[in-house]
């Protein structure tokens, strides 16, 4: 079992950054595929990112492409989503994710451990 935890979600302006991470607590951690996720209130959840073990491979939907970047700390068992020009419409509940097969353009059923989440407001 993978206990994730993330943290760094909050209210910024339009225009602002916020960095988000997510500690998991499991020693083989370097061998996760690693996703972040959102969810905005009446809609699904998406993919937002993912980084594969070593880093050397990330993938980004097209409307985050650009303006957030996903990395890990492979020694501290912790990956990161900056993100950077936020907009109103980032506005949604932040989730990360860890899955031990598939590569970063897995679905979301493909994961196997979920974190609680962290809102993300992003006033206009």
């Amino acid at each position: 079992q993978v206990h994730l935890v993330e943290s760094g979600g909050g209210l910024v302006q339009a225009g602002g950054s916020l960095r988000l991470s997510c500690a998991a607590s499991t020693p083989t951690f370097s061998t996760y595929t690693m996703g972040w996720f959102r969810q905005a209130p009446g809609k699904g959840r998406e993919l937002v990112g993912a980084i594969n073990w070593s880093g050397n491979s990330t993938y980004y939907a097209n409307s985050v492409k650009g303006r957030f970047t996903i990395y890990r700390d492979n020694a501290k068992n912790t990956v990161y989503l900056q993100m950077n020009n936020l907009a109103p419409e980032d506005t949604a509940v932040y989730y990360c994710a860890a899955n031990e097969i598939s590569g970063v353009r897995a679905p979301l059923y493909e994961y196997d451990y979920w974190g609680q989440g962290t809102q993300v407001t992003v006033s206009s």
